[in-house]
C-alpha cells in the first residue's frame, strides 16, 4: 500500500520459497580445468541451497582425487554419482568440441538443468534445461564505459 512500504521479510521469505531456495540442489561439475576447479572451490557453491558434490573430468591424474572437497570421477561414473548424490544441476565447463556430448550425458544420467560455461550453443534437450553463460557480454558492457572513466 502507498506510504505503508511492504513486509520486507514476507516478500524476502516469498522469494526464497518462488526460487526454491529453501531446498539443498546438489549440483555436479563436467570439466575440472581452470574453471572447474575455482567453482569447486567457490564457497557460494558449497553452502546454502547450492552443494557441489561431484566433479568429472576425462584427466586420469585428476580422477580420483579431491579438488577441495569435490571428488573427481571419470565421466564413465556419471550415471552411477548422479543417483547415489541426488543431483539434479550440472555445470559444463569443458572445451566446445566436448561440450554437446557432455550436456547429452548429462541429460541421460537425470541431470534436469546446466549452467554452460563451455564455448558452444547447445539446444536444450528434453526434461533437461540449459543456461549458457558467456562471460564476454559483460566485459563489452563493461568496455562501452571507459572513456566515461578517464
Amino acid at each position: 500500500m502507498r506510504g505503508v512500504g511492504y513486509d520486507v521479510a514476507a516478500l524476502a521469505e516469498k522469494l526464497v520459497l518462488l526460487l526454491r531456495l529453501d531446498r539443498l540442489h546438489r549440483i555436479v561439475l563436467v570439466g575440472m580445468g581452470s574453471l572447474g576447479t575455482a567453482l569447486a572451490r567457490f564457497p557460494a557453491f558449497n553452502s546454502g541451497s547450492f552443494r557441489v558434490v561431484a566433479g568429472f573430468d576425462t584427466d586420469p591424474s585428476k580422477v580420483g582425487r579431491r579438488i577441495g572437497s569435490v571428488p573427481v570421477h571419470a565421466p564413465t561414473r556419471l550415471p552411477a554419482v548422479v543417483r547415489a548424490t541426488e543431483a539434479t544441476m550440472a555445470i559444463l565447463a569443458v572445451p566446445a568440441e566436448e561440450a554437446a556430448g557432455a550436456y547429452a550425458a548429462l541429460a541421460a544420467a537425470g541431470i534436469r538443468s546446466v549452467l554452460n560455461f563451455a564455448p558452444a550453443s547447445l539446444a536444450p534437450l528434453p526434461g533437461c534445461r540449459i543456461k549458457s553463460v558467456d562471460l564476454r557480454i559483460p566485459l563489452e558492457e563493461l568496455s562501452f564505459f571507459l572513456d566515461d572513466a578517464l
